[in-house]
């Protein structure tokens, strides 16, 4: 990932955040404002992570659009170099760019297995390098490069639409994932508010004794805290893999729960605490 102006502009804000927060040391609110102060240049990071993941769903979708375009220029009896000069100037949204890079490659002379392994650079997504590749080789190899565009298209768009039908299974998997981790913050704020003071009979200052030293109700917070940002973390990515394959793709997950985990321990221990 490359580090861009965003990136370090979220950063500074969350590191000023973080110092303001010495403003309130001694209060309910010094780890409230760190936590948000770290979310804050976090967050820059994790936006754009969830943008790449959308980008490449898009050139995916943006390719096989190129691709269907080709095979019918290509079946017309037009050699491919000249099918991709032709259709350069239509919308192919994030691809547009690339694909007028390519034809113009090609118009130039460039060689169309060079100009398709710097299209495959330029896009950067494993799919559609993988289809390049395979065009190339049937070009190469002097086969019928209309039936194996036809070919390659059809395996693209049955891993397209593979996995939009296991993003949609899945979907109530995830819903019952983030309903599962609600009900998890819920029981952690019942034990740290309602059960933990009970048992101890102290309800404010003290928990109890572990090992011989008194454990304050705030270290028992900050525990209690940590516990649910772990576990935040891991089932986001968890969720990110079951739903869409790849665990990058849970990090946004993870994002919003451990939000969520922070915004709810904090609130409480700001209103109960």
């Amino acid at each position: 990932m490359e580090i861009k102006k965003r990136h370090i502009v979220g950063i500074a804000f969350g590191v000023i955040t973080v110092i303001s927060s010495l403003f309130a040391i001694g209060t309910e609110f010094f780890f409230f404002i760190i936590g948000m102060g770290i979310l804050i240049g976090v967050s820059p990071f994790v936006f754009t992570i969830i943008n790449e993941n959308r980008i490449a769903t898009e050139k995916e979708e943006m390719f096989l659009e190129f691709a269907r375009n080709l095979i019918e220029s290509v079946k017309t009896g037009t050699p491919v170099s000249k099918s991709i000069i032709n259709v350069k100037n239509k919308s192919y949204g994030v691809l547009s760019e690339n694909v007028k890079k390519l034809a113009n490659q090609i118009y130039l002379g460039i060689p169309l297995n060079t100009a398709l392994n710097t299209f495959a650079k330029d896009v950067n997504n494993t799919t559609i390098s993988r289809a390049l590749t395979l065009i190339g080789n049937a070009e190469r190899a002097g086969g019928e490069i209309g039936e194996i565009l036809e070919s390659v298209t059809e395996a693209v768009s049955m891993s397209d639409k593979l996995k939009k039908e296991r993003k949609t299974t899945i979907s109530t998997l995830v819903i019952q994932g983030y309903i599962i981790f609600f009900i998890f913050i819920g029981i952690i704020l019942v034990m740290q508010f309602k059960i933990l003071p009970m048992i101890s009979g102290i309800a404010d200052t003290k928990i109890g004794d572990i090992g011989g030293e008194t454990v304050s109700a705030e270290e028992m917070a900050n525990a209690f805290l940590y516990l649910l940002l772990v576990q935040g973390f891991f089932s986001g990515l968890t969720i990110g893999k079951l739903a869409e394959g790849q665990i990058k793709s849970g990090i946004r997950h993870s994002f919003a729960l451990m939000f969520m985990s922070f915004i709810a321990s904090t609130g409480a221990n700001i209103i109960w605490g």
